[in-house]
């Protein structure tokens, strides 16, 4: 299976499941979410937080909010997914830009989702939709400007997001068809199809049919919605391919795409570019979500 000219099902089963296990592909994973943990309290101190909203009846389907305080409003809002291979992590460590974004004038939000296995993927991804409906009816509470909501994630996120930036399901949820301005995915899965025979498939537990129809590499985003895409030079080339691969799909159809070189990251670092506001991963993404240049 190979997308544009870029492998994603690589030579063996064995050496499909290194390229796709991120953990392995750094030195501690353990210090790298020590470190998500430490900069999102950092954020949380000094951001004012909005907790727990409950954009849906499951006990999962939460979001925080940190608004914009010392700026116009109502402000654009920058919404973050977490990553964790769709059965990990959680939201709580999650907001590590929020300081940088809020001081640009951005508002963020960042969401948690029912796990896998507890939840199908189907069903996560029918979450976060849900969720940004709840975020663009019930904009005008939280000083955001329901007109100028962008998402982003990082790996598992970075799919959702990309989900989220895909034309054709806003109707089901109430939306207009552009309620999704901008999409930023930091190491995304694009095509779900080479994860069904290894052991990401444990909580998966897709068949490739079903994997086709939950990849964004198949649900582009409408023409006029911008995206920016980054994967570390460190990573595998599994999860490399799998960007330039999207990249590759979204250009083809005339798609305003950017993509951040990030030669100095590997997989989990990555996110940590977001909060730093001169970074060029943070400039590209508010040159998307404040329209500069």
């Amino acid at each position: 299976m190979t997308q544009h000219g870029h492998e994603l099902v690589f030579a063996s089963q064995q050496e499909r499941a290194t390229q796709y296990n991120a953990r392995a592909s750094v030195a501690d994973f353990d210090a790298c979410v020590r470190e998500y943990t430490r900069l999102a309290d950092i954020a949380k101190r000094e951001c004012a937080g909005i907790y727990d909203l409950h954009y849906g009846q499951g006990a999962a389907e939460r979001l925080d909010i940190f608004p914009a305080m010392h700026h116009q409003q109502p402000a654009p809002l920058f919404v973050f997914i977490h990553g964790g291979y769709w059965h990990s992590q959680a939201k709580d460590d999650a907001p590590i830009m929020a300081k940088a974004f809020t001081n640009a004038g951005i508002a963020v939000c960042t969401l948690e989702y029912t796990l896998l296995p507890e939840a199908t993927l189907a069903e996560t991804v029918r979450e976060v939709r849900s969720a940004v409906s709840w975020l663009y009816h019930n904009a005008a509470a939280y000083g955001v400007d329901r007109n100028r909501i962008h998402v982003g994630g990082s790996s598992a996120g970075g799919h959702l997001a990309a989900m989220l930036g895909a034309a054709g399901w806003q109707g089901q949820y109430q939306l207009p068809d552009d309620a999704v301005k901008g999409v930023l995915s930091l190491s995304g899965l694009y095509d779900l199809r080479p994860l069904c025979d290894i052991y990401v498939n444990e909580w998966l537990q897709l068949h490739p049919e079903q994997a086709q129809r939950l990849s964004p590499l198949f649900q582009l985003p409408a023409q006029d919605v911008p995206v920016v895409l980054a994967v570390g030079g460190l990573e595998t080339d599994g999860f490399k391919n799998q960007t330039y691969s999207y990249e590759a799909a979204c250009r083809e159809k005339g798609l305003n795409v950017r993509r951040v070189e990030t030669p100095h990251c590997n997989h989990f670092d990555l996110l940590c570019e977001l909060c730093d506001p001169d970074s060029d991963l943070s400039q590209a993404t508010f040159d998307m979500v404040l329209q500069r240049g």
